[in-house]
């Protein structure tokens, strides 16, 4: 195979989230309609390669992807030593408005999957009028723990290999052998108690279920993707909740898991050029 560069930019954004200085890591490919992407729990935008790869998305939208504090090449802010990590929701929804500010993004499509998935409900909610459109990914409004997380930060156990352990069957069957490792991959490299801290959000802080009908799909317009084979977030809960949203669009795509867009992502982006058809 010949020497070849990706169509992907990456670099360092100084900005303040909520008054403290941070340095975030931010990649972007394409141009045209600004197509924001959230990753996973514990992970980073590596999640994304598929979708900024593929010409036919470049060609027509600005994919921006970018490592949440804490996570993948953006590192805690000083002083991180004397706090534990936590996501919360008003944390959370700071973070993507504030690179929606520095970037000067004018309402873009924002696409979530996981704890992304989760807080592109809630921007819908509370800043419709900011984005063009919300795409949610494996988008649940509440989770029930089913695991115990305390395993998940510990001095007798390799953090990012039990990470990787945990969220293993999440992953589709048929997902091809080597996006499956990378998958795992990305968990494995977490940073000690940050998959934890963001799983506060995602079951106990982020619960939007009593909220989710108030979503005005005439000002956000929301589209929901789900893999068949997710029981974090299961093809039943996803049109449970579409149900519940009036204009709310959602679809199960067939042999997917938890991580559709880098478990298998041309089977992914064979769901998701529809959806961005219909938004431009």
């Amino acid at each position: 195979m010949s020497a070849r560069f990706e169509p992907i930019t990456g670099r360092y954004l100084h900005l303040d989230i909520e008054g403290v200085p941070h340095r975030v890591y931010v990649e972007e490919a394409g141009q045209g309609i600004p197509l924001l992407c959230l990753h996973t729990a514990g992970s980073d935008t590596r999640q994304f390669r598929g979708v900024m790869n593929d010409a036919r998305v470049r060609e027509r939208f600005r994919v921006i992807a970018f490592d949440m504090p804490w996570h993948g090449k953006s590192s805690p802010p000083a002083g991180w030593q004397n706090d534990e990590y936590r996501l919360t929701t008003r944390g959370y929804a700071a973070q993507v408005l504030a690179i929606c500010e520095a970037l000067e993004l004018e309402r873009p499509v924002v696409m979530g999957c996981s704890i992304g998935g989760r807080i592109v409900l809630q921007l819908a909610l509370d800043h419709p009028r900011r984005f063009r459109a919300a795409i949610g990914l494996q988008s649940g409004a509440h989770v029930d723990p089913y695991y115990d997380v305390s395993w998940l930060h510990r001095p007798d156990v390799h953090g990012g290999e039990v990470c990787a352990g945990v969220v293993s069957g999440l992953i589709g069957p048929n997902a091809p052998d080597a996006e499956r490792w990378e998958t795992l991959w990305h968990y494995m490299q977490g940073g000690p108690g940050v998959f934890k801290g963001d799983l506060y959000f995602y079951k106990i802080d982020g619960d939007i279920r009593e909220k989710i009908a108030a979503i005005d799909t005439s000002l956000c317009p929301l589209y929901l993707l789900s893999g068949e084979y997710d029981y974090s977030c299961t093809p039943a809960e996803t049109l449970d909740f579409a149900a519940r949203v009036p204009g709310a669009q959602a679809t199960i795509m067939s042999g997917l898991g938890h991580f559709p867009m880098s478990e298998d992502p041309q089977r992914f982006l064979s769901y998701l050029h529809p959806v961005l058809d219909r938004i431009r």
